[in-house]
């Protein structure tokens, strides 16, 4: 979830966000450092990312950091330097590579490249491991998700209450990585040290808590953590925890940890499991059963962190009675931690599925009703100004910016429409099983018999391709590839009615249309874009009945031309 999303989420879902008080001004940022998933250079595509051991001591007061990253990469092809990311605006103390401590003539970092030289050139094959002891003030959130650091805020109570939100500006804010979505370690090690009695949350299993000295320093391990999924999570938390049994027959433990308020607390803990079910049942296992499913309460409204979302959503309840937002940051566990999308072009994958898992989630609850009803929500906020896939390497803020050229709120809206679309195009069984594909790369996935794996869009087209036996290179060329929705022109002749499929670039599309006449309805196959349905005297006749397709709409374009032509009026 990131700034747009949420944005379109208050429009359609009726939430809204307090920013706590304004920080001071954060420190400026680098192009380089303000936009993840840049081109990865030589040096970081040469090597596997086997483990980071991250050491961060929190200063809440001074609002700084001393953080201490060790390093471990396998080197796929021979090396001479080791390239990380980090913000120039964390001072280097010193720098270690495999045991020898290096003159500061050895490492350098301009614009958000930390540059390494090792003592001698290493073979492929090899492992190298460097470490980076750094301090300073990590750049400030102005309002996160929106615009991402951390985030220094206080309780109800007046303690402390601290976290971190990088997903459009990546994982170089606060510690030494590759900030590219390929760039998740196979194993991270978390060492927070905070003044007691705070507690510090991680991802993955709590390994350990010591306290000494009036500091408490906890342990967390994670395997596979997507690259902004690793977080900070610092307050007198409370805890709740359960455990979950599993459909598929594992147990696995849920937590909550909440700052103030134990009634709403428990009500919403109460909503995991029901949640869970759905996704499970949904889509198959919880991804990270191994280690758990948790939720910490954050002074910002919510992300997607692995195995301990952040939720601020001040216990919002939607009108079938869930919080919506903490149901689609849940779906991210699979769409986005497990299934993680290759480059930022693909950020679609991760949006569109867990947007359309809302509308699901309400069909499940609430029937039809509420299925359609929040569809039509989302489409109310379609802009279609820019391809949801531009089929070149983007980095993160380029997707989300329109300004830049990028979909935006698309992703996640029209993303989500399209989906609705294509599983009524293919039929549920394919859907499902295309999905499955997709997100454990097995169709029959069981706890154990998966791992977290990457994607593309060009990958889920080909899986569609293979789960239907068709090329259906026609249905996401237009959805995905061209910024304007296919138009469906309807003329009527006497008692004959033309249906034409009028598409961007004027390529095939041959979507079938269902067309109710009285009562009856005919499926007309538009084999070459075009039908036709004979209409008996005084019929009636509905195009689409059951809401199947996303097309322009005029009526829709004349809601959003009066909304915006509203504001504007409300502006001046």
């Amino acid at each position: 979830m990131r700034r747009t999303l949420l944005a379109g989420a208050c429009l359609a879902f009726g939430l809204c966000a307090c920013s706590p008080s304004a920080p001071p001004a954060p420190p400026p940022l680098t192009d380089y450092t303000a936009n993840s998933g840049g081109p990865r250079v030589p040096e970081q595509l040469a090597v596997a990312f086997e483990h980071a051991d991250l050491h961060f001591r929190v200063d809440p007061e001074a609002r700084r950091i001393q953080g201490d990253a060790t390093l471990t990469f396998l080197l796929k092809s021979p090396l001479r330097r080791v390239v990380l990311d980090l913000d120039r605006n964390l001072p280097i103390e010193s720098v270690d590579a495999d045991g020898v401590r290096l003159a500061q003539s050895a490492y350098r970092n301009t614009d958000g490249h930390l540059e390494i030289d090792l003592p001698h050139p290493l073979d492929a094959g090899a492992r190298t491991k460097v470490r980076v002891i750094y301090h300073g003030r990590p750049h400030t959130a102005v309002h996160a998700p929106w615009d991402g650091g951390m985030v220094w805020s206080t309780t109800p109570g007046g303690q402390p209450w601290i976290a971190t939100a990088v997903e459009g500006e990546g994982c170089d804010l606060f510690w030494p990585c590759i900030d590219h979505p390929t760039g998740r370690p196979a194993l991270v090690d978390e060492h927070v040290t905070v003044p007691a009695p705070l507690v510090a949350v991680g991802n993955g299993v709590a390994v350990g808590m010591e306290e000494k000295d009036g500091m408490r320093t906890y342990h967390w391990r994670a395997h596979d953590v997507s690259t902004y999924g690793i977080s900070l999570n610092i307050a007198p938390y409370r805890e709740l925890t359960a455990t979950y049994k599993s459909r598929f027959g594992n147990r696995y433990p849920m937590h909550y940890w909440y700052v103030d308020d134990e009634a709403k607390a428990r009500a919403l803990f109460a909503e995991f499991p029901s949640m869970l079910d759905f996704l499970e049942g949904t889509i198959g296992p919880y991804p990270f059963g191994a280690e758990k499913m948790g939720v910490a309460e954050t002074p910002f409204l919510g992300m997607e962190h692995q195995t301990v979302n952040a939720y601020g959503n001040d216990y919002a309840k939607n009108p079938y009675g869930y919080d919506d937002l903490l149901q689609h940051e849940l779906s991210h566990e699979w769409f986005g931690n497990q299934m993680t999308n290759a480059n930022w072009d693909d950020m679609w994958l991760h949006e569109a599925f867990a947007t359309y898992m809302q509308p699901l989630y309400a069909g499940a609850l609430g029937g039809k009703q509420a299925y359609f009803a929040t569809l039509m929500r989302l489409r109310t906020l379609i802009g279609n100004r820019h391809p949801i896939v531009s089929g070149t390497p983007r980095r993160e803020e380029d997707v989300y910016n329109e300004d830049r050229d990028g979909p935006g709120q698309d992703i996640y809206n029209k993303g989500a429409l399209m989906l609705h679309t294509l599983r009524n195009t293919i039929g549920d069984d394919a859907f499902y099983r295309s999905v499955r594909l997709l997100v454990y790369g097995t169709e029959h996935p069981v706890p154990g018999n998966f791992s977290p794996r990457y994607a593309t869009t060009r990958d889920f087209i080909d899986i569609v391709d293979k789960v239907t036996g068709k090329n259906m290179d026609w249905f996401f060329n237009v959805y995905l590839y061209q910024a304007k929705l296919p138009d469906l022109q309807v003329t009527r002749d006497g008692q004959l009615l033309h249906l034409v499929w009028k598409v961007p670039g004027d390529g095939p599309f041959p979507l079938p249309v269902d067309v109710q006449v009285g009562d009856h309805v005919v499926t007309l196959p538009m084999t070459d874009g075009h039908g036709e349905v004979t209409l008996p005297d005084g019929a009636m006749y509905s195009i689409d009945p059951a809401s199947k397709l996303l097309r322009q709409d005029a009526g829709i374009e004349a809601y959003r031309a009066y909304v915006k032509a509203k504001r504007k009026s409300k502006g001046s």
